[in-house]
């Protein structure tokens, strides 16, 4: 687990668990979510702090904005679903289709891309829903851990869900 745990350049508590931050060449490279079982790491480095600050001021109002370099990853099309969903205001939502029909997809491969997210919170994926309900998070269906997690963003960002038929 330790040598797992060497990869990353901070990892901090936050209300649904833990968020690790990995830099390197100057870039974020990944922000996790972690279980609350995972060890807490200080920040090793200016980038790494400058990440748990901005991370630390959004949970705390949900409306901070985020200003860190990224690295340059993923496919042209998920750069295109990224950008789509960056564009979402805070305390809104849209569904994978409505972001479908924006850049001329299928739902589907937009939840794929939502899934394969480098840096969940910065690019805020959490803000995409199914059309009848919250749907999955990260590449997980189903109730749970990561669920669990994309209601407490959305709840923050002042978004509620009842039950699972859509935003209250």
């Amino acid at each position: 687990m330790q040598d797992a745990l060497s990869a990353y350049h901070a990892i901090i508590d936050v209300p649904f668990g833990k968020v690790g931050v990995r830099t390197g060449d100057g870039v974020l490279k990944q922000i996790v979510y972690l279980p609350a079982s995972t060890p807490e790491i200080k920040p090793v480095n200016a980038l790494a702090r400058r990440a748990v600050q901005q991370i630390e001021r959004y949970l705390q109002r949900a409306i901070s904005p985020f200003d860190l370099p990224i690295a340059p990853v993923g496919s042209a099309f998920q750069q295109r679903v990224w950008q789509a969903i960056s564009a979402i205001p805070c305390g809104t939502v849209k569904t994978y289709g409505q972001i479908a029909r924006q850049i001329g997809s299928a739902p589907r491969a937009v939840g794929q891309a939502c899934g394969a997210n480098y840096f969940p919170l910065l690019i805020p994926c959490h803000r995409v829903v199914s059309a009848s309900g919250i749907g999955g998070f990260s590449n997980h269906d189903g109730d749970g851990y990561f669920r669990d997690i994309k209601r407490w963003l959305l709840a923050h960002e002042g978004v509620t869900f009842s039950q699972e038929r859509g935003a209250a």
